[in-house]
């Protein structure tokens, strides 16, 4: 078996500028297999770890996605908000330890605007527990200050100081909040989360910002100046959702309970995982596909290696015949020419998976400062090596077809070659 994988390695050596074609394809295809399938995983998991830490998400009754989308993702638009007396009674429950409110509907050239408490900077998890950091400045103190996601900082081109003003609804041609701006104090570090695309402001600069609006829409002839707002109560009436945060982790469905049968106004409570479980498989037809369409890639690139071997059987033909009448049989033979194809198929599949790891390694903070993903650089998993199995298996058979064409090409053939 050794002699038939030496002359196997060297007849494949012998024609190496034309293997080296199919080999270059099939490593091309196995990267960009294993990019699918790495960035899948990957983007799955930045998904589902947008927060952590948190127990209860709570909103109006709606459904469980669209309450996730608007809440966490900063998403679309909540079908009704929460009373302020509400939301009070839900954080003061002797099983809660904390609660953050969210106040959205307004927004900063396409970005969401998201009003908060101060505590937010400081409760806030997303991925494994990780807490937000700012990279410049810091939390927001007075009403007009705001604190940017590195998103918006970067693409807009703020830095700490700046001022800038707020639109009314989430449309970039929404009305503006002209007269009331705002100066940036704080910008985050880069999270991969929807915070990075979110400019985050107090629950009482939401208050201020609609003191002279009425349903929508600013009244006619009524101007409150940015200066004479602190003469009003600022306390909001009502907010968006709120992410809450129990003492025990094991009062989570009795609180769930509690909030769905609450009897001031109709609310929901769902969990973080679950439902962002739920909202995944919503989009999960997508990376399906990418991968689907990956293999097909990989399996074009190992049709072509077949093609190549095939292609190079007749030009072979008096080498093969020569073998023969050396003593080599037709199982010899035949294996020389899957192990060519195998050796060509795994030598591929293992440069692919070093291109993955080597181009991981920069793609990795321009993946997480563009597209808010978290792209581990790490030992191919399971499911990698597992890919890299059937490819390889799918090249060794892909390899039996020369081998089989091989194995019937006679002695006279060989040596009597047809014109």
């Amino acid at each position: 078996m050794k002699a038939v994988l030496r002359l196997a390695a060297l007849s494949a050596w012998s024609r190496r500028l034309t293997l080296g074609l199919a080999l270059v394809a099939i490593a091309l295809a196995v990267t960009l297999l294993l990019a699918v399938e790495r960035l899948r995983v990957d983007a799955r998991q930045s998904f589902t770890q947008s927060v952590s830490g948190v127990d209860l998400v709570v909103g109006a009754r709606t459904g469980s996605v669209q309450l996730m989308l608007y809440a966490v993702f900063h998403a679309g638009a909540a079908s009704n908000n929460i009373g302020w007396d509400s939301y009070r009674t839900i954080a003061t429950h002797p099983a809660v330890d904390w609660a953050v409110p969210l106040s959205l509907g307004d927004s900063h050239r396409g970005y969401p605007v998201l009003g908060t408490s101060a505590d937010y900077f400081r409760l806030f998890r997303y991925g494994t527990a990780e807490g937000l950091r700012f990279v410049e400045g810091k939390p927001f103190a007075g009403v007009f200050e705001a604190v940017l996601g590195s998103e918006v900082a970067r693409r807009l081109g703020y830095r700490q100081g700046d001022t800038i003003t707020l639109n009314h609804g989430l449309g970039e041609l929404g009305p503006a909040h002209g007269d009331k701006p705002f100066h940036v104090v704080g910008i985050l570090a880069p999270t991969g989360t929807p915070v990075d695309r979110t400019v985050h402001v107090g629950l009482e600069a939401i208050t201020a910002l609609h003191l002279d609006w009425v349903g929508g829409a600013p009244m006619p002839g009524v101007t409150i100046p940015a200066e004479f707002v602190a003469k009003f109560d600022l306390q909001p009436k009502e907010i968006t959702a709120a992410l809450v945060g129990l003492k025990q982790r094991g009062d989570v469905f009795r609180m769930q309970r509690f909030v769905n049968q609450f009897r001031g106004e109709p609310l929901l409570a769902v969990l973080p995982g679950v439902a962002l479980d739920e909202l995944w498989q919503s989009v999960g037809m997508i990376e399906r596909t990418l991968l689907a369409i990956s293999a097909l890639v990989v399996l074009i690139g190992l049709s072509g290696l077949a093609a190549t071997l095939l292609a190079g059987l007749n030009e072979r033909r008096r080498e093969l015949a020569i073998l023969r009448a050396l003593g080599a049989g037709p199982a010899q033979i035949f294996l020389m020419l899957v192990a060519e194809g195998a050796l060509v198929t795994t030598t591929g599949a293992l440069l692919g998976l070093a291109l993955l790891t080597l181009g991981s390694m920069p793609a990795a903070p321009w993946l997480l400062e563009r597209f808010g993903v978290v792209l581990g650089t790490r030992l191919p998993g399971g499911e990698e090596l597992a890919l890299l199995g059937a490819v390889i298996a799918t090249g060794l058979i892909a390899s039996l077809v020369p081998g089989w064409r091989a194995w019937r090409m006679s002695l006279a053939d060989g040596l009597t070659p047809k014109n």
